[in-house]
């Protein structure tokens, strides 16, 4: 089933954007700042409710909660707790279901991040890349192994290194090919370039652009959007984006 934004308007920063997210894909929203990236994925996370307009499918919070993970810009974590203990909170919102489900989620979920060397390290003693990788982890082991998932993440790659970064990218793209919806903001055009499926491109709270990656940040796009001059460089999958 597809996750849907219908004609939302909130407050001057989105302008009636409509837009389908289909499963099985890894979506890259792209934008100047201030263009409503970030307002658009936590209207589709749920976390704000638009002035018109609507989210498709309306679910109640726990299934919501359930299907659907939202990694946030902002890492902050109250407590210094262990890896294990930051990744082990998403499986809160499935509540008494069987500890053997719920290990190898964490297990997994760890193994995916490369955190297992890491896991009862406390957070306080990890460096910036590798707390973000931990704060994915999380959202990954509240999600279900099978059947409809979304995973929707704001900016994730800021606080990660060159090969990193490229891992997480790879990291988001298996859990596309492996069925759920992967609807990930980012600022590094290149990274949306080599490893999106479909880029959607917000300027002033409206769609700009939609559409492959090649289409959609085209130098004609990227000129007209960021008011820079662009060319692609390199083989497809391997794009590097030159400024003049």
């Amino acid at each position: 089933m597809m996750l849907a934004a219908e004609n939302l308007t909130l407050r001057h920063r989105l302008h009636g954007v409509t837009a389908r997210f289909a499963p099985g894909q890894m979506t890259a929203i792209c934008g100047p700042n201030g263009a409503g990236k970030s307002t658009l994925l936590a209207c589709l996370a749920g976390l704000l409710s638009p002035d018109s307009g609507r989210i498709d499918p309306e679910l109640p919070p726990q299934v919501r909660a359930r299907q659907l993970g939202y990694l946030p810009q902002s890492g902050e974590v109250a407590w210094d707790v262990s890896v294990e203990t930051l990744v082990s909170l998403g499986r809160l919102p499935w509540g008494g279901a069987l500890a053997g489900e719920t290990m190898r989620a964490i297990e997994a979920a760890l193994s995916e991040m490369d955190l297992v060397p890491l896991r009862h390290r406390p957070l306080s003693h990890l460096s910036g890349g590798e707390r973000a990788r931990a704060l994915v982890a999380r959202v990954l082991a509240g999600l279900p192994a099978q059947g409809r998932r979304w995973l929707l993440a704001d900016e994730p790659l800021a606080s990660l290194d060159l090969a990193h970064a490229a891992s997480l990218m790879r990291a988001l793209r298996r859990q596309a090919r492996s069925g759920a919806g992967v609807i990930v903001v980012l600022h590094d055009l290149a990274m949306a370039m080599n490893h999106a499926d479909r880029v959607l491109v917000l300027s002033n709270g409206e769609i700009a652009a939609d559409g492959p990656p090649e289409t959609a940040l085209s130098a004609d796009i990227i000129a007209r959007v960021w008011s820079a001059r662009a060319m692609w460089l390199g083989e497809p999958g391997h794009r590097a984006l030159a400024l003049g």
